[in-house]
């Protein structure tokens, strides 16, 4: 078994060749959101909310974490500005697209996102490949799969008729992130649920990094001459 040793966000790590990212980052407390990704289904990298950043700061690159095996000597950041900036775009094109989505909604509140620039689509598919991934390699059956490409591609069974394969097991729509209907129902008032907000991290503004990995983020680093210290309630700076 070789060992492939990076470092995550400043703290070095060791994880066995082969490792992706997203699993090297979660095998260390680290939570890297995402939306296509399902540890049971091959990896598909479709949503990219999972990005990281590898590389030294200025000569860095975002790659999708649940794709990108783990290399000798890597340096990543999960949760820099940078992809704090693009998760949010992402999440906000999510939210446009397919604002009747609770699982989308909820990405939405517990990054913090409140304002919503993109007319609503409510769009029945947001083409994450689940449902095709799902029934291939769990179900076995490959009944459905994506055709067209662009702005036409879509999923379907073969020429558009009812498969032969499908055993109507439902397993498509159990891991369907648009599936889950959000709590307001059809009726919403707004394309923005937020009923479940979290605050976001404020360490970011601060720090360009977040500094904080208490689950949920405390989003308490205020000021970089008095770092505030989350465990204990105080500043670095008071006395002990």
């Amino acid at each position: 078994m070789k060992l492939i040793s990076l470092n995550i966000n400043g703290l070095p790590v060791e994880v066995e060749e082969g490792t992706t990212l997203l699993e090297a980052a979660r095998a260390y407390g680290v939570n890297i959101p995402t939306l296509c990704h399902d540890d049971g289904l091959s990896s598909y990298g479709a949503c990219r909310l999972c990005v990281v950043e590898i590389g030294p700061p200025g000569k860095s690159k975002m790659v999708s974490s649940c794709t990108y095996r783990c290399e000798d000597g890597l340096e990543v950041r999960t949760h820099s500005a940078k992809i704090m900036k693009t998760r949010a775009m992402m999440l906000e094109l999510l939210v446009s697209s397919s604002p009747q989505s609770k699982t989308i909604q909820d990405l939405a509140s517990a990054h913090g996102m409140t304002k919503q620039r993109f007319r609503p689509e409510h769009e029945d598919c947001i083409l994450c490949g689940l449902c095709v991934r799902m029934c291939a390699e769990q179900m076995m059956s490959s009944a459905i799969g994506f055709v067209g490409r662009g702005p036409n591609r879509r999923i379907t069974t073969a020429f558009d008729e009812v498969s032969e394969v499908c055993r109507r097991c439902g397993g498509c729509m159990y891991i369907c992130p648009v599936c889950t209907s959000r709590c307001h129902g059809p009726d919403e008032e707004a394309t923005l649920c937020n009923a479940c907000l979290n605050f976001s991290p404020s360490c970011v503004a601060v720090y360009d990094d977040v500094q904080c990995w208490m689950p949920p983020e405390c989003g308490t680093c205020v000021r970089p001459e008095g770092d505030y210290l989350p465990a204990t309630g105080r500043l670095a700076t008071e006395e002990s």
